[in-house]
């Protein structure tokens, strides 16, 4: 073998770069391990952020929730609001019937959701007065029905029967859900009330137009009044089931309610008789007529022309007799 003879100064050029190779190697170790603290420190650090970013990202949808929650409760008010204020102008304004009225009944509140109480609060002034305004117009109206019912009752006619539900029927055709009301169980109770309150006086004041209240002659004066009376035809003591009220001949005889044409024409002691009927058992005769200018069947309102005053029948001079009777009871 030959010998390799290296220089002291070779050796020491050798070993400077080995000692500078060592030194980069080293520092290049240092920097990987620096770097990857680092990179450790940041994935931890941005694991913590997505959670904070996921915490507020539930808050701020339960934020958004409660918001529509809010939007929901306020149209919810807002739209009772409104149908309770339409019930309380139609039934101020009297033009409205029971159906109608029915389906205008507003429906009762719901529970209020916690988060919309506020929101429902803005609403409590309103509410109130309109819940007061309620209450004040069925006071009202059943102190009208009150004092309509004792007028009624002095005519010797049962309010009761009056205000009783007219007769009707049909087959059943049911109505889709979807277009039904509310039902009277779901209905708001103090307009609820206000509602039946409104139905029976409506009823009462309706079945009025059936009371003989109208003067059948212009012209009022009695030569014989209801009850017992001397006959003029034998004497002695008969029942007179009217009232004769004298006037010319011809003289004009009016409907003294609304009702319907019954009999006509010549009927016994009556001469030519105008029967009407008014509803509720109730009708009027019109006895002793010199001409009957109606047909049955027909309609006629309070006050139309019904026939001539005469003396036809069991009579001893022109004059109308005019009688009233229930449930076929003749009554003064």
């Amino acid at each position: 073998m030959r010998r390799v003879h290296i220089s002291a100064r070779s050796q020491a050029v050798a070993a400077t770069i080995g000692s500078a190779a060592m030194i980069v190697s080293l520092f290049g170790i240092t920097q990987f391990a620096v770097g990857s603290a680092a990179m450790a420190g940041a994935i931890s650090s941005a694991s913590v952020h997505h959670a904070e970013i996921s915490v507020m990202e539930k808050r701020v949808a339960s934020l958004q929730a409660d918001v529509s929650a809010m939007k929901v409760e306020a149209r919810t008010h807002v739209a009772r609001l409104e149908a309770r204020q339409a019930f309380l102008t139609s039934v101020l304004k009297g033009n409205g019937d029971a159906g109608k009225l029915a389906a205008l009944l507003p429906a009762n509140s719901a529970a209020v959701a916690p988060s919309a109480r506020e929101i429902a609060a803005l609403f409590n002034g309103v509410d109130a007065s309109q819940a007061w305004m309620a209450g004040a117009v069925r006071q009202a109206a059943e102190s009208r029905y009150r004092v309509t019912a004792n007028l009624v009752t002095k005519l010797g006619i049962s309010p009761g029967k009056l205000g009783e539900v007219p007769a009707m029927g049909g087959p059943y055709e049911p109505v889709p859900a979807t277009a039904q009301a509310a039902s009277p169980a779901q209905a708001d109770p103090q307009f609820k009330a206000l509602f039946q309150a409104w139905k029976k006086l409506d009823q009462l004041q309706t079945s009025i137009v059936a009371i003989p209240s109208a003067r059948p002659v212009q012209s009022m004066g009695f030569t014989s009044n209801f009850g017992i009376r001397t006959d003029p035809f034998r004497g002695g003591a008969a029942m007179h089931s009217g009232v004769d009220i004298p006037g010319t001949y011809a003289t004009p005889i009016y409907a003294t309610a609304d009702g319907i044409v019954g009999r006509t024409g010549w009927t016994g002691g009556y001469g030519n008789l105008v029967e009407l009927a008014h509803g509720r058992g109730i009708e009027t005769r019109y006895g002793h007529l010199s001409k009957i200018l109606v047909a049955p069947g027909a309609s006629v309102r309070r006050g139309d022309l019904i026939g001539l005053m005469g003396s036809t029948g069991r009579s001893t001079g022109n004059h109308l007799h005019y009688e009233v009777r229930i449930d076929g009871r003749a009554v003064n």
